[in-house]
């Protein structure tokens, strides 16, 4: 059953097979478990009673479950592969997303989303980037940024699926639906495609040349530090600007329709962000790119800052602002293994990504508070390009010096 088959190889050490099926199940986990929300926001108020802050928390805490499983998760797929944790993972999402639909209080609605949340940490990108850094032995890089390509395609596909689902059929019978697609599509996809074991075997030619690193000494590592400063300050921001970007340019007297363009904008430029670190892989190691990624997300807030209503200014903002979020999605799933090697390398992007994945909760509020604080988006916005450049700094420290990441680990 196993996709690693010797005549499904590739030269990289792994299957275009592999890399289809992952990718098409990222488009399904992304757009069913995550993205739907937003569109069942308004529905879940109205069916449960609950203010909007009410059934919005039920999120944020499978955003926090998430976060906290993923080095747990990580560990997981180091000892025994991720075929059958990414299985039970969309499992679970099965089960879940039926139960969602039967929902008749807030108490059920923060237990079902509590569950979602572990199913979260099993299958999106964190559990994937460890199966592609355990088969993608050459070109690993690339498989990342080429499935994180089809991530992106999640809410293109899910957005508008999810709301012709509601309009026609309700919430509810929709999320049964979503419960159905993850039957149909991820859970056969993840047990047959994905390897059987966690690959720990490979020759030793195919590994990186640097030694692994004990997880309990991680923290000890300054490295290490500074990558989780870097990535909590970059998450904060993202999933700050995320939720409240259309309200800030409304708040400045745009129109609707003008607001949601700048906002459409993002999404094509963090793929954009993702080819050129494709590309760039040829030539720059993972850091150098991280460097440049990081570099431009307080010069996006700036322009923010400085645009006012003008267009010009909002463009360079969406630009900067999507593809340093693009690139930085691929290079936090690649860095640990520049830096560390690829030995325990789920346990630690799980221990990297906690800090991200906690930030994505917390932005929101945090940028809420600053709000209320501040009595307007322009103070807040500047704190976020102070949050976002000490991030910035944290990452260059983080990778100074980093060598040139070796052919064979691309």
């Amino acid at each position: 059953m196993s996709s690693a088959s010797p005549s499904h190889q590739t030269a990289a050490g792994g299957s275009w097979q592999l890399l289809v099926a992952l990718g098409v199940t990222q488009i399904v986990s992304w757009g069913s478990i995550y993205y739907a929300f937003a569109l069942l926001l308004e529905p879940l108020q109205r069916d449960l009673g609950a203010g909007r802050s009410e059934v919005a928390g039920s999120f944020s805490m499978a955003l926090l479950v998430s976060g906290l499983c993923a080095t747990w998760i990580g560990r997981t797929i180091d000892r025994r592969g991720g075929r059958w944790v990414m299985t039970l993972g969309s499992l679970a999402a099965v089960v879940l997303l039926a139960a969602l639909s039967q929902v008749q209080s807030t108490a059920a609605l923060y237990l079902v989303w509590t569950g979602l949340g572990v199913a979260m940490a099993a299958t999106l990108y964190e559990p994937a980037f460890v199966v592609i850094a355990q088969v993608y032995r050459l070109h690993y890089r690339r498989a990342l940024t080429v499935l994180t390509l089809f991530g992106g395609l999640a809410s293109t596909v899910f957005w508008p699926l999810t709301t012709l689902l509601v309009e026609r059929h309700g919430w509810r019978e929709a999320v049964l639906w979503l419960a159905a697609i993850n039957l149909v599509i991820c859970v056969p996809l993840h047990l047959w495609f994905l390897p059987r074991s966690s690959g720990a075997a490979a020759p030793a030619a195919a590994r990186p040349a640097q030694q692994a690193v004990p997880l309990l000494r991680l923290w000890s590592d300054h490295r290490f530090r500074a990558l989780t400063v870097a990535f909590l300050a970059h998450y904060v921001v993202v999933s700050a600007i995320a939720a409240h970007l259309i309200a800030l340019l409304l708040a400045r007297g745009m129109s609707a329709a003008a607001a949601a363009g700048i906002g459409a904008l993002i999404g094509p430029m963090q793929v954009a962000g993702r080819i050129v670190e494709f590309g760039a892989s040829r030539w720059a190691s993972v850091g150098q790119v991280g460097r440049i990624a990081a570099f431009a997300m307080p010069l996006s807030l700036l322009a923010l800052l400085a645009a006012g209503t003008d267009l010009l200014w909002l463009t360079a903002f969406a630009v900067l602002f999507g593809a340093g979020n693009g690139a930085m999605t691929v290079v936090r799933g690649a860095l640990p293994v520049e830096l560390y090697g690829r030995e325990r390398y789920g346990a630690i992007a799980g221990a990297l990504a906690t800090p991200g994945l906690l930030a994505r909760a917390v932005g929101p509020v945090f940028a809420a508070l600053l709000w209320s604080a501040f009595g307007g988006y322009g103070p807040a916005t500047a704190v976020l390009v102070a949050v976002a450049a000490v991030g910035t700094t944290a990452f260059a420290y983080a990778t100074r010096g980093a060598a040139q990441a070796p052919p064979a680990s691309r």
